[in-house]
């Protein structure tokens, strides 16, 4: 787990009301995402949000997801914008495609192992369509999802 002194000051997320199911089933180790609970269209949404994009139903589910992904685009900061981040620079801030989810994409950390901070990953390991796999990790008091490369 990454030392809770050295991570209180990263970004943690705004919790509102249309996310916070989100954050909660994160809470219990679930990686689920918003849908339209109107039959005739069952659209995903993320970020979650009242109203449905496609039909304008505000009824709404959360399906869980296989937490399979690959990395759909990524980032190493030099330096860090942020002086909370210098100590872990350079760091990779990635972009992930949902397997299950092809149009949804989720930001986070390819990571070691859960919890690991977010330069525990050698920059040279970062590839355009790598294949990953949720964890999730306390935080700064906040259970986030971050990534590992899927093992064979």
């Amino acid at each position: 787990m990454a030392d809770a002194t050295r991570t209180s000051e990263l970004l943690q997320p705004h919790v509102d009301d249309d996310g916070k199911p989100f954050w909660e089933y994160a809470r219990a180790g679930e990686l689920r995402v918003q849908a339209c609970a109107n039959k005739a269209c069952g659209e995903l949404r993320f970020p979650p949000r009242p109203c449905c994009p496609h039909c304008q139903s505000f009824d709404s589910e959360w399906r869980r997801m296989s937490g399979k992904g690959r990395i759909w685009s990524y980032v190493l900061p030099h330096p860090p914008l942020l002086p909370a981040y210098a100590e872990f620079a350079p760091y990779n801030a990635i972009v992930v495609e949902l397997a299950d989810a092809p149009r949804i994409r989720l930001v986070g950390n390819l990571v070691s192992e859960a919890g690991a901070p977010p330069n525990s990953v050698d920059p040279a390991r970062l590839k355009i369509g790598a294949r990953v796999q949720v964890v999730f990790a306390e935080v700064g008091g906040q259970v986030l999802p971050q990534w590992v490369l899927e093992r064979p």
